[in-house]
């Protein structure tokens, strides 16, 4: 009788021990696995401050959610992003944030990504084909007017202005670009528009050559900061202190040329925001949650 009531005692205490462990999709497992999420980052140039900026907002929230991240700079060169991709691929990542060099370009290196089950979300500039989860950016089309209809307002109809685009192919160039003549066409004389590829050398050196025969210029809008700064350089070096130039991004540099009166104003994106939103869109998805096809970012018209 004592035997058998020990075999109870123990049989109970092992169903008790049993009752009270963790099961499989546990807060504490969920916890886990969300630690082991490994993320790949691939930043079309870290010689932008825009970037940098959404950079480091995606990795300060990958390491608040205790997910990895590693981040490879393209350098603005299409090829390089492809590889890049393709590395991360190699390792294994459970998922890719791409911030596209050239939108259509970068559609072979999703399909990659797709063909080898590894999800992607872009920001900042879309991908034209493969198969995305989310795409996290500002309504550049939106800013492109907003810029377009504050320069109307300093400069009034009819006046003669320059246009400074983006990377060729980049959808944020196309979108800005969109934006902005649909503000002004018909009521501005864009004498000029020409590529600086989004930097601020480059945006000097366009600048300088576009000044060579058009020196009545009223106002500039540039596509990002970067090629704003450098135009505003040119000017300077040119003499011609009353040419209003606007910019996009709101960066450090910019805002403090609009408070110096160097530009006249720059259309503010949040691209710390926009890192930060594409991991936890990226998270989100990884964990099975459903996750929004377009997550749109707020944008700021900021002038003095």
């Amino acid at each position: 009788m004592k035997k058998l009531l020990a075999l109870l005692m123990m049989a109970m205490m092992v169903f008790a021990a049993a009752c009270s462990s963790e099961q499989p999709g546990s807060t504490d497992e969920k916890e886990t696995k969300t630690k082991d999420f490994k993320i790949g980052l691939s930043i079309s140039t870290l010689n932008n401050p825009f970037f940098v900026a959404l950079k480091d907002g995606a990795e300060k929230e990958a390491k608040a959610q205790g997910a990895t991240i590693t981040v490879a700079d393209a350098q603005n060169d299409a090829a390089k992003q492809a590889s890049d991709v393709e590395d991360m691929i190699q390792k294994k990542v459970d998922l890719i944030i791409i911030n596209p060099t050239d939108s259509a370009a970068v559609g072979a290196a999703v399909q990659t990504a797709n063909d080898a089950n590894i999800p992607v979300v872009t920001v900042d500039r879309n991908a034209e084909s493969g198969e995305v989860v989310a795409h996290i950016a500002s309504d550049n089309v939106a800013g492109g007017k907003q810029a377009g209809e504050l320069m109307i307002e300093l400069v009034g109809e009819k006046a003669k202005v320059v246009e400074l685009e983006g990377i060729p192919g980049a959808s944020a160039t196309r979108d800005r670009g969109e934006g902005f003549h649909a503000a002004v066409d018909g009521k501005l004389d864009v004498v000029a528009k020409q590529s600086a590829n989004f930097d601020r050398a480059q945006g000097l050196s366009v600048m300088e050559n576009i000044l060579q025969d058009n020196k009545d210029i009223k106002a500039v809008f540039a596509h990002n900061d970067e090629m704003a700064l450098g135009a505003v350089e040119a000017l300077q070096a040119a003499g011609l202190k009353d040419v209003k130039v606007i910019g996009f991004d709101a960066t450090d540099d910019a805002m403090k040329a609009v408070e110096e009166g160097k530009m006249a104003g720059t259309v503010a994106q949040k691209p710390a925001d926009i890192g930060k939103m594409g991991v936890e869109a990226a998270i989100k998805h990884l964990k099975g949650e459903e996750v929004e096809k377009n997550i749109p970012v707020e944008l700021e018209l900021i002038k003095k």
